[in-house]
């Protein structure tokens, strides 16, 4: 296995926080994100709607290998190289019942969760950047308009680091 493909919501803040975690991740194999309900998703993985991609993430391997659940999250943890023995032990038996409880109570309240902590969706993402005019960046310093939520403090780090892209979960 070389490549996974992460079918995900696009729409939801904690799906595209997730996803930014995960790019930021050392890996093992390469990754890409698809939206669900996109037609880039029908044809990398035939009849993904039938799977309700809508209610659980669905991991598809290059190797026609496919995950949907606790199992596709613990597939996501397997990629990375700090959180791969983590992977290991919550796919035990013993972690089973409890990881697929958790993996339900995020997956059916990720829109409310995202709201609650002022995540953002891709698309919330790039309305905000293009209310973004030359005038708020005189300083230098590009600050979002002053009617987005703050995030969580996580977002705080961000403007101490040369990177624009750290959010951590």
């Amino acid at each position: 296995m070389n490549t996974l493909t992460i079918f995900y919501d696009p729409h939801c803040g904690l799906c595209t926080t997730f996803r930014f975690w995960l790019e930021r991740q050392k890996k093992s194999v390469r990754v890409e994100f698809v939206g669900y309900a996109t037609e880039q998703a029908e044809q990398r993985m035939p009849g993904i709607r039938q799977l309700h991609a809508d209610q659980d993430i669905v991991v598809l391997a290059d190797d026609g290998r496919w995950w949907q659940g606790s199992p596709a999250w613990i597939v996501c943890l397997w990629t990375t190289y700090e959180y791969r023995a983590w992977s290991f032990r919550l796919a035990a038996p013993q972690w089973q019942p409890m990881v697929k409880r958790v993996v339900h109570a995020l997956s059916t309240r990720r829109h409310k969760i995202s709201q609650l902590m002022g995540l953002k969706s891709e698309g919330q993402l790039w309305h905000a950047v293009s209310q973004i005019n030359d005038d708020t960046c005189q300083t230098g310093t590009c600050q979002l308009p002053s009617h987005t939520p703050p995030s969580l403090p996580y977002l705080a780090k961000a403007k101490n680091t040369a990177t624009t892209h750290t959010f951590t979960p």
